[in-house]
């Protein structure tokens, strides 16, 4: 997987509650098993959500005045259903609502 770099990551700045997520190379996730059995992506892959790693946040939402912080940072690996798909600098990336995420996974 294609790291961004710091002067495009500093360049994006998710407003409120939404956070900007890079989707995992589906064709990177194919595992071996330590016999040589190779595990084709589709067997592996949640068919209803996409995996991917927040690449940056917003600062939460405000409820009745007060700020929400956010869930997620930068870094986590998490689950999501769908999102806005924007192309920066030639990569793919998703702009959701924090809401919008199924699951951090650890």
């Amino acid at each position: 997987m294609k790291k961004i770099d710091k002067k495009t990551a500093s360049a994006i700045v998710p407003l409120a509650d939404r956070v900007l997520i890079r989707e995992f190379n589906k064709e990177s996730e194919e595992t071996k098993t330590k016999s040589g059995i190779i595990i084709p992506v589709t067997v592996n892959s949640d068919k209803g959500a996409k995996r991917g790693e927040v690449v940056a946040v917003g600062v939460g939402r405000y409820e009745d005045g007060k700020l929400i912080p956010m869930s997620v940072k930068k870094g986590d690996t998490v689950l999501f259903s769908w999102g806005d798909k924007v192309k920066i600098d030639g990569d793919d990336f998703y702009i959701l609502r924090e809401t919008e995420i199924i699951a951090i996974i650890k």
